[in-house]
């Protein structure tokens, strides 16, 4: 086999001397690691032969490592490419003992090679990998050539759990091996989405918020309402005191008539502030204590204040 480098047809003539030295040098720590069981070490030198001068012998070599390695698959192609290629009319002897080799070493491994046969149950497109290795999908539900040993199917399709299973194959098996994806568990449902509101308007609130600013609002009012009343009756005491010296015996001068005019109307004005106050007041806080309280508010109070001249309310939070 070895000599044969030496004696290659024209297609070889090309080829330096020192290639061909390199090549036979290769090929000769090849023989010895395949001699010797050093699989892989044979492999390396033949491919690195088989890429100098590209020759059946050499190739022939390479295939036997892959055998070796249980590689079977690769080998079985290194075989059928030996004998597709064949070699030219007036080629060494050597190299036609190399195809026939090739074709009853083939014929030997082919039923020695495993199969296996991927079914997927569950989405209608999965990937699946042996080995990490791509399986076309084409390739799923028909037989497969595997290498032997053990290998590690598996499945993954969006939605659904993976599913990985380690399957072992001896010579010669043919195995089935059902991969079923079951779909993911939904996600925790989401809170619902904000209530809509208009271009520009505040932030919606909820029932106990909206009951609480209305209570508030309410107060504020109730305390506008007292102070105006306040200072409408302090005005219309003071009037009435300025009158009661002007016209004595509550009889009035006819000039007098427009401050008795505007005393009525501070009465007036001081009896609708302290009734409006009084509605306020009790109105903000009757919803203040009737609104739903969260745990973030448990804590608020709100007083009404009154004062001589002045009213509202206080508050802690």
């Amino acid at each position: 086999m070895l000599l044969a480098l030496t004696c290659a047809p024209a297609a070889l003539a090309q080829v330096s001397d020192a290639d061909r030295a390199t090549a036979r040098s290769l090929a000769v720590e090849g023989q010895e690691s395949l001699d010797r069981k050093d699989h892989a070490a044979a492999l390396d030198r033949f491919r690195r032969a088989d890429a100098i001068i590209h020759a059946p012998t050499l190739l022939l070599g390479v295939a036997r490592a892959q055998v070796g390695l249980g590689q079977w698959i690769a080998a079985q192609e290194s075989y059928s490419r030996i004998l597709r290629e064949g070699a030219p009319e007036g080629s060494p002897e050597p190299f036609f003992e190399a195809i026939a080799a090739a074709q009853r070493e083939l014929d030997a491994l082919a039923p020695r090679i495993p199969q296996v046969l991927l079914s997927v149950r569950g989405p209608d497109a999965a990937d699946v990998t042996i080995d990490g290795e791509p399986v076309p999908r084409a390739a799923l539900g028909v037989r497969r050539p595997v290498d032997p040993g053990e290998r590690t199917v598996r499945a993954t399709a969006a939605g659904f759990a993976p599913v990985e299973v380690k399957v072992t194959l001896a010579e010669g098996a043919r195995e089935t091996v059902a991969l079923e994806l079951t779909p993911l568990a939904p996600p925790p449902s989401a809170s619902p989405p904000p209530l809509a509101r208009a271009p520009g308007a505040g932030p919606v609130a909820s029932g106990g918020g909206t009951r609480t600013t209305l209570g508030i609002a309410a107060l504020g009012l109730g305390g506008v309402g007292l102070a105006a009343g306040a200072v409408g009756g302090l005005l219309a005491i003071g009037k009435h005191s300025d009158l009661s010296e002007r016209c004595p015996g509550n009889r009035c001068d006819p000039s007098l008539q427009g401050d008795v005019d505007t005393y009525h109307a501070m009465g007036t004005l001081s009896t609708i502030g302290f009734v409006v106050g009084a509605v306020g007041a009790g109105a903000g806080a009757f919803l203040l204590l009737t609104a739903p309280r969260s745990p973030q508010r448990a804590g608020i109070s709100i007083t009404p204040v009154i004062g001589l001249g002045s009213a509202g309310a206080k508050g802690s939070f």
